[in-house]
């Protein structure tokens, strides 16, 4: 990609993220010139796993995940986090 202007040196990332949050970067780069990156060997972060829940509770998930608009499995993820932390607080 060519590039447009010159894009600066940023002695922090702070300083980098007020600057993007300022200006384009369509300013600064030449995006149709881009092309598409391939990654083959890239991982997943995130493990599938299977759980058995109770009919009712799995619909009260739902509904409280509906409610805050969220899907509900990123719904749950949030729940665990948080209960994760607090455990990790409370054990210290």
């Amino acid at each position: 990609m060519k590039l447009k202007k010159k894009i600066y040196k940023f002695k922090t990332e702070n300083k980098e993220r007020s600057f993007w949050a300022r200006h384009d970067s369509t300013d600064f780069v030449d995006y149709s010139k881009g092309a598409r990156a391939l990654f083959p060997n890239l991982r997943s972060s995130v493990k599938t796993i299977s759980i058995r829940l109770p009919k009712s509770l799995l619909e009260t998930i739902k509904l409280l995940a509906h409610k805050h608009d969220i899907p509900y499995q990123s719904f749950m993820k949030m729940i665990l986090m948080e209960r994760v932390q607090e455990e990790l607080h409370l054990n210290k």
